[in-house]
């Protein structure tokens, strides 16, 4: 089997490949640099060069959201590089004599806005907000295949943890000099995920001929990011533990701040569920065992 995926060598991405290539599989990635090969890959920097017939596509593809202050040129950046890029795509899958059975692409639970009393499954409908409408116009893209010979899943990320990079290195900056922190009050809800998790998650549904539509990618026990700090502090104990304001978050961060940080989503991941998909890290603390233990390797 052929996987092609785009945004191979970023977070996600450079987890998911090793675990095609144990099974056998046949990869090409698409970067926007040169890589090094290494046996079983392919990179390429268009798709124009991709060379044979594709059986599945994993659209990783991105700029980070987290990735600088929101300014106007930014957005724009944010915007084509996930709903446009994936309007590109698309149209390439469109055009090959032997469509992908099956695109897997990103999205981010960002589609549901933010709110501090709601629960939001699969069935919820998408919020406001820029990163809300980020979210819906990066699946519009995707949703042109369906009615196609190609599935289409979409892939509803919370905030990713593990090592080396992602939200969790930022967040624990602060607990490595011994201090605790929060954004803000603190009581706003953040649906998070085991990096590994994701990626069996991708695994699962590229084996089920069935599933189709939106997957909520996040643990089934979210939490506030006071309850966050209090879990990671018995992890890596704090001499003490506080709130940063909301203000100067806003300062520092703009509107970033109001929708990645100091507002949340309370989100549950049903379909995975229903499927029989089992998390391996259900629990915040089970997750930060194992991450501080292969951190400290």
């Amino acid at each position: 089997m052929h996987m092609l995926v785009t945004g191979g060598t970023g977070f996600i991405g450079s987890a998911l490949v090793p675990e095609f290539l144990k099974r056998g599989f046949s990869v090409t990635v698409l970067s926007r640099h040169q890589q090094p090969q290494r046996a079983g890959v392919t990179y390429v920097q268009s798709l124009a060069s991709v060379e044979k017939a594709v059986d599945i596509v994993v659209n990783l593809a991105g700029a980070s959201l987290a990735g600088r202050r929101w300014s106007d040129g930014y957005k724009a950046e944010m915007v084509a590089s996930r709903a446009g890029f994936t309007e590109q795509l698309v149209q390439w899958m469109r055009a090959q004599s032997n469509p992908p059975s099956l695109l897997i692409s990103g999205s981010a639970i960002g589609f549901y806005g933010s709110s501090r009393d709601q629960f939001f499954d699969e069935t919820s409908p998408g919020g406001s907000g820029f990163s809300a409408q980020l979210c819906q116009a990066w699946e519009s893209a995707a949703s042109v295949l369906e009615g196609t010979d190609t599935r289409v899943v979409t892939l509803r990320l919370g905030v990713v943890f593990d090592r080396n990079g992602g939200a969790l290195q930022e967040m624990m900056r602060s607990f490595k000099l011994g201090v605790g922190t929060w954004m803000g009050d603190g009581d706003q809800w953040l649906s998070w995920v085991h990096r590994a998790d994701v990626v069996r998650a991708i695994l699962f549904l590229c084996a089920d001929p069935s599933v189709q539509g939106a997957y909520n990618v996040v643990a089934p026990r979210p939490i506030t990011h006071r309850e966050f700090a209090r879990v990671l502090s018995a992890r890596k104990p704090t001499m003490f533990s506080f709130g940063l304001p909301a203000s100067i978050a806003r300062l520092l961060l703009g509107e970033m701040a109001d929708e990645l940080l100091l507002e949340g989503q309370r989100v549950t991941p049903n379909k995975l569920l229903d499927a029989g998909f089992v998390f391996r890290f259900a629990s915040l603390d089970s997750a930060l065992i194992d991450i501080l233990a292969r951190s400290k390797k």
